[in-house]
């Protein structure tokens, strides 16, 4: 393998082969977008995953999206569960200040909840998350900081973190493949660290999570990058762009829902304009891939009729390599938040709310997976299949009910 010092010139994924796995397909592909705080709903969904048998062969994550997806890779499948739930116990020791998270339990009233959580977020951005990031001091807006510094927090000890957390030696070891995405500060180019092809290492997993102006670039071989949610927040197009010829369910696990309420305040825009904005790539990759999924069966439709001297034209070869017949799954689980978590809710890291994240996940997942057709090859001319059966939950519980799914993006 190669370092990631050039990986961000590579255009699409590195081709996959099928492995063995609990569904008819040929590859599992599970895909954590980031989202900070949220990404305790992807840790409940992948302990669900777990207890089902389902295993992904292939593991895409983006900034939060991208720590879990390291530290599932990074274990082995025993330990998978316990190590997350490690991380997400070390960071969530933030948001409580020792002292809220007994009150907060007695609080039913969404206003009261909301004020809660807003007063953990707001512990956070002034004290850090352990083992995550600590402010830096001075401030580097006061007169007297050091005026070269390009971020509000340090992330370094991050790495102890992870090296403490995660086998990078088994993620190079291919047992399971790891894509982690992230963007040059230089170029704006987007770039994908990709076990495949790359010796991935704590660093790489940091770049991805790099989010300015709160986090500071991280230098990867001389070439500095940021948080890969800046251009996409979700590594759908990375593993749809390896055209591998194998039939593959892909997990979506999504942090934040395109659909949502008109605003009513300032809050709600705020809130509105955060989810909207790292939500927007997921549907634009799924209704892309679906229209070039069309165009692939039309073409393999013709490519049966084509008389053997056409079919044999350079430019018909180069169409019939780009128009595999591979089918997908695409399943879609995408967190909903009640209302009052607010603007703040990625960087609330409090006890109390990392759980109740983890257990919306793990619902959602069992209500997911009761559905036994999203682990069957689509029916013929159905590809992509494109599943979502979450609805929106209430601001006062978890609820949901059951929506058949359509070949439609949900949204």
């Amino acid at each position: 393998m190669r370092d990631g010092s050039t990986l961000h010139k590579r255009a699409s994924a590195p081709p996959e082969a099928a492995r063995p796995c609990a569904s008819a397909f040929g590859s599992i592909a599970l895909l954590l977008q980031g989202g900070g705080a949220l990404g305790a709903y992807q840790a409940g969904v992948y302990e669900r995953l777990l207890e089902a048998g389902i295993e992904p062969t292939w593991i895409a994550g983006i900034s939060i999206g991208a720590i879990n997806s390291a530290i599932i890779a990074g274990n082995p499948r025993a330990d998978r569960v316990a190590k997350l739930r490690s991380f997400w116990e070390q960071v969530s020791n933030a948001g409580d200040g020792g002292a809220s998270a007994w009150w907060t339990g007695l609080l039913a009233d969404d206003t009261l909840r909301g004020w809660a959580n807003q007063m953990a977020a707001g512990r956070v951005l002034s004290h850090g998350v352990p083992g995550f990031f600590q402010p830096r001091m001075p401030p580097p807006w006061l007169p007297l900081a050091n005026r070269a510094a390009t971020s509000y927090y340090d992330t370094s000890m991050l790495e102890g973190t992870l090296d403490k957390l995660v086998d990078f030696d088994r993620i190079n070891r291919r047992e399971m493949r790891l894509s982690v995405g992230a963007v040059n500060v230089r170029t704006g180019n987007f770039a994908y660290f990709d076990n495949a092809v790359d010796t991935i290492a704590a660093k790489h997993i940091m770049a991805s999570g790099a989010l300015p102006p709160g986090f500071d670039a991280v230098e990867i071989d001389g070439q500095h990058y940021w948080d890969g949610g800046l251009v996409s927040n979700t590594p759908l197009d990375w593993v749809l762009s390896s055209h591998s010829g194998v039939d593959t369910l892909v997990l979506q696990v999504d942090l934040w829902s395109a659909s949502g309420e008109l605003s009513r305040d300032l809050t709600d825009v705020a809130v509105r304009m955060k989810e909207v904005q790292f939500s927007s790539r997921t549907r634009a990759a799924t209704d892309k891939f679906r229209k070039l999924a069309e165009l692939r069966t039309a073409f393999n439709e013709l490519l049966a009729r084509m008389p053997a001297a056409l079919a044999a034209t350079p430019q018909a070869r180069l169409l019939a390599e780009a128009s595999d017949e591979a089918v997908y799954n695409i399943v879609q689980l995408v967190y909903r938040s009640p209302n009052y978590e607010g603007q703040s809710k990625d960087f609330e890291f409090s006890r109390r709310t990392m759980n109740e994240h983890w257990r919306a996940g793990y619902d959602d997942a069992a209500l997911t997976l009761s559905h036994p057709q999203i682990l069957a090859l689509p029916p013929a001319g159905k590809s992509p299949a494109i599943y979502d059966f979450l609805t929106s939950r209430h601001a006062s519980a978890a609820t949901h009910t059951q929506k058949e799914p359509s070949h439609e993006p949900a949204r």
